[in-house]
């Protein structure tokens, strides 16, 4: 294990997290959006996180050598919600079908709000993990200096 090793593990969880705050973000955004690309309602989205493998040589030596081989998260897909669309009755409103209901996406905005939560608890647990080691690296160098 190498001494940024960490770091760049905490970076990578960073740069998940953030993408998923943007997803659920722009799920939020499109709560009442009726008409997306296609005609149909948007569509709730949602982020799927994978364990980086990495690829190198020196990552499958590692793998096999070290009893350590964590090499962060990445983002595999950001996939689509296929529940099904809520419909509301408004006849008046422009995209009423026959019957005067309306499709309105699959989102729901409280549990938008509890997955945003969720997204910057875990971000801000990465910067304490990131600010934890930087702490240790700093400590290993003072004691050098005595």
């Amino acid at each position: 294990m190498g001494i940024f090793d960490s770091i760049n593990i905490s970076a990578s969880a960073l740069t998940a997290e953030k993408t998923r705050i943007d997803i659920i973000s722009k799920n939020m955004a499109n709560a009442n959006t009726t008409r997306a690309t296609g005609g149909m309602p948007y569509r709730r989205q949602m982020v799927v996180f994978e364990e980086n493998k990495g690829n190198s040589f020196k990552d499958y030596l590692n793998r096999y050598t070290n009893k350590f081989a964590g090499n962060g998260v990445t983002i595999s897909e950001i996939t689509e919600d296929n529940t099904p669309y809520k419909l509301r009755y408004e006849p008046g409103h422009p995209d009423a079908d026959e019957n005067g209901y309306v499709m309105l996406p699959n989102v729901e905005i409280v549990s938008e709000m509890v997955d945003m939560i969720d997204a910057q608890r875990a971000y801000e647990a990465n910067i304490t993990a990131m600010n934890g080691t930087k702490s240790m690296l700093m400590k290993a160098l003072e004691i050098g200096r005595r």
